[in-house]
Order: structure tokens, then C-alpha cells, then sequence
């Protein structure tokens, strides 16, 4: 059995009279490509934010590389190698892509000729090479996403999670953003993303866990929750799923 990279324990959290996540236990195995899904107002991205230390939980616990995390700074979890993105993207827009993508290499080095150095090896991997000296707020929204990804992976993460990573994008988009995604799971780092493209999910995801009102209802393989009644009647809907198994 591979070694967790990510434990979370019963964990739950409160706004007001909303329990936005009820007593969420899941394991990321180190070096997997997993996937959360679910219908908006789940508590998605309010879980990826108790994971990276954004949100303290008002119970459980959160174990990173079998290391008690729980109520840590993110800044402290990005150090030690625990990544999120944002869904809403916002980059230092006067700022060349360069710049922007240096920003998140500084956590490790001081040096600005290395963060700069470290940046452009990174744009290589996701794309953004002929772009690099544009200002990031002239890019696209496919470029955007493709930044925002950069400047998490220039922190050197072990562990990334992606927050819908492939939204606003068109269909070629996604195509062309599936592979980038499953390079860097090729290369070492353990990818648990938020995604309501589930033919992506579907290609990329070896694992998958799907929120609902808070709570877990079903877990597997993507052939195993688009196939499960509870995951049908609260987010996909018959039509999606018989697609998704007869074209995965």
C-alpha cells in the first residue's frame, strides 16, 4: 500500500449555522493523481483551504507527508512543499510572466538571477516560454491558468492542489492543458485537483471523491462514482454519466 502524501481526519468546519465540511476523512497516496468533485456550494474549495492551512478546522485533523498539520500557516505548508492554485486567478497583471512566475521561486532562493532562472525552466513546463516577457495582465484566460500553475510549481511542491485548473476553458484548451497536468503527476508530484470537467477527471484521475452538502458520498475509480446512484442523483445527472461510460 503506497505511503499517504495527505491523511485528513474527520475534519469539519462551521460558518454560522453552515457546515460547510462534516467530518471528512479521505487519504492521497503519494505520487497519485486524484480528483474531489461535486456540485458547486459542496465545500470544495472550503476543503482545499483547511488542507493548505487558509481555514482552521473546527475538528479533525490534517496529516501531510504523516506530520500533524493541523492550524499551520500556509506559508510554513508551502515550504515544506504543500502547493494550492486559486480558482480565481490574479496575477501581479504590470508584472511580466517572468516576474510573476520568479515570485513563487523566492520562497526557496533569495537569489533573483536563480528565481529568474528556476521561472523560465518552470514556463517551459507548462507552456509559457514564448510568453515570458509579456505582462501577465495581457494574457488570456487559458494563458492565466497556465500562470497560475506555473507560480505554484515554481515552489518546488511534493504535494499541488488544483483548484479547477481547466475552468473558462474551451475545448482545445482543455486538450491541450490534460497533458501538462498529467506531465507533472509523471514527474514525482502527488496532484489532487478540483474539476467540474469530468472528461478530465475521467482521463487524468486515478482516484476520485465526490462532496456534496459537506460530506463524502462516494469514492472509487471514475468508472466507479459516475456509475454510483448517489453521485447520478446529486451532481452528474443520467445524461452526463451514460456519456461519460460510453466515452470516457
Amino acid at each position: 500500500m503506497a505511503e499517504l502524501m495527505l491523511e485528513l481526519k474527520s475534519l469539519s468546519l462551521a460558518f454560522g449555522g453552515l457546515q460547510a465540511v462534516d467530518k471528512v476523512s479521505l487519504g492521497v497516496p503519494a505520487g497519485s493523481l486524484c480528483a474531489l468533485i461535486g456540485p458547486n456550494g459542496a465545500g470544495k474549495t472550503t476543503l482545499f483551504s483547511l488542507m493548505s492551512g487558509f481555514l482552521q478546522p473546527d475538528h479533525g485533523k490534517v496529516y501531510f507527508k504523516g506530520q500533524d498539520i493541523t492550524g499551520r500557516s500556509p506559508q510554513r505548508n508551502a515550504r515544506d512543499g504543500l502547493t494550492r492554485t486559486f480558482q480565481i486567478v490574479q496575477p501581479f497583471a504590470q508584472q511580466t510572466v517572468h516576474e510573476n512566475i520568479a515570485v513563487g521561486a523566492h520562497l526557496h532562493v533569495r537569489s533573483r538571477a536563480i528565481a529568474l532562472e528556476h521561472a523560465e525552466a518552470v514556463a517551459h513546463r507548462v507552456g509559457l516560454t514564448a510568453q515570458l516577457d509579456k505582462p501577465a495582465g495581457d494574457l488570456t484566460v487559458a494563458g492565466r491558468k497556465r500562470l497560475e500553475l506555473a507560480r505554484a510549481l515554481a515552489t518546488r511542491p511534493q504535494l499541488l492542489l488544483l483548484d479547477e485548473v481547466l475552468a473558462g476553458l474551451n475545448p482545445q484548451e482543455i486538450a491541450e492543458m490534460i497533458p501538462v497536468v498529467r506531465a507533472l503527476a509523471g514527474s514525482g508530484i502527488t496532484i489532487l485537483m478540483i474539476e467540474h470537467v469530468m472528461q478530465a477527471v475521467m482521463n487524468l484521475a486515478e482516484y476520485v471523491w465526490v462532496l456534496a452538502q459537506g460530506q463524502l458520498i462516494a469514492e472509487g475509480t471514475p468508472a466507479e462514482v459516475t456509475s454510483n446512484e448517489k453521485v447520478v442523483q446529486a451532481y452528474l445527472g443520467h445524461g452526463t454519466a451514460a456519456r461519460l461510460r460510453t466515452n470516457p
